[in-house]
C-alpha cells in the first residue's frame, strides 16, 4: 500500500535510475531529492505508486511495437528509391553540394538558395525536410527527420550534430512511438556533436555548444554549453 501523503520515504526498486520519492497528493516522481523535474522524467510525473510500480516492473514486448501514429510520408517506391539509390550518391565525398541539395528538392524536401550541404550528412526523409536560405550543414551531421525538421536562414549545422525527432514511450510495454518535431530559428548554431531531441525550438541567433544534448526549447539569443572538462590532477600518480 502507498505511504500516508505525510510519510517521507524514498523506496529502492531493483534496477530503478533513481530513488522514488512521494509528493504531495500521494502521486510519486522519479527524481532526485530536492531537485526540480526535468523534461526527461515526464513519463513518470503524475502518476501513483502503484502505476509507477508496474511501470518499473514492465515486463517489455519489442515484439508486440505497431509504430501506430507514425506516417512515412511517402509510398515504399519512394522510399526503397531514397534509401538504396539517392542516399548513397547524397552521401558521397564526391557528390558537389549543389547537386545533394537537387536530390533533396527532387524527393520533396524544400530547400532554400546558398544552402551547403557537406559529404556524409544522414537525412531519414528528404519530403520532412525544410531549410531556408544560406544554410551550412556540416560532414556526419545526423537529421533523424521521423517528423518534420524545419531549418531557418543563415543557419549553421557543424560536424556531427544530431538532430533527432524520434523516441519511444517508456511507459508503453510495446515502446510505441513518441516523435516530435524540431525547428531551428534563423541564425542559430548548432556546434559540433551537439544532440537536439525531439519536440525541441532552437530559438533564432540562439547558440547551442559542442556536444551539448538539448531537451527542451532554447530561447532566442540564448547559449548553452555542455559541461566542461576539469581538471582534476596531475598526470604521473602526482
Amino acid at each position: 500500500m502507498p505511504p500516508p501523503q505525510s510519510t517521507i520515504a524514498y523506496i529502492n526498486i531493483p534496477n530503478a535510475p533513481l530513488p522514488l520519492v512521494p509528493v504531495p497528493g500521494r502521486r510519486a516522481s522519479l527524481r532526485q531529492p530536492g531537485k526540480p523535474h526535468q523534461g526527461s522524467d515526464r513519463v513518470f510525473r503524475n502518476r501513483t505508486y502503484l502505476e509507477l510500480g508496474l511501470l518499473l516492473h514492465m515486463k517489455r514486448d519489442l515484439g508486440g511495437f505497431t509504430g501506430r501514429g507514425y506516417d512515412k510520408g511517402r509510398p515504399l517506391a519512394v522510399q526503397v528509391a531514397w534509401v538504396l539509390i539517392a542516399s548513397p550518391l547524397f552521401r558521397s565525398v564526391w557528390c558537389p553540394s549543389r547537386l545533394r541539395v537537387a536530390l533533396l528538392r527532387l524527393f520533396g524536401a524544400s530547400i532554400g538558395e546558398g544552402v551547403v550541404i557537406r559529404q556524409d550528412v544522414r537525412i531519414h526523409w528528404p519530403w520532412k525536410l525544410i531549410v531556408g536560405d544560406n544554410v551550412w550543414i556540416g560532414v556526419e551531421s545526423w537529421l533523424l527527420n521521423l517528423e518534420p525538421i524545419t531549418i531557418g536562414s543563415n543557419v549553421c549545422i557543424s560536424q556531427g550534430a544530431f538532430l533527432c525527432t524520434g523516441s519511444h514511450d517508456a511507459s508503453s510495454p510495446t515502446f510505441e512511438f513518441d516523435n516530435a518535431p524540431i525547428s531551428v530559428e534563423d541564425g542559430a548554431w548548432i556546434a559540433a556533436r551537439a544532440a537536439v531531441l525531439r519536440g525541441v525550438t532552437i530559438g533564432s541567433s540562439a547558440v547551442v555548444g559542442a556536444t551539448a544534448l538539448v531537451t527542451k526549447n532554447v530561447p532566442p539569443g540564448a547559449r548553452v554549453l555542455a559541461p566542461l572538462a576539469l581538471e582534476v590532477g596531475a598526470s604521473g600518480g602526482r
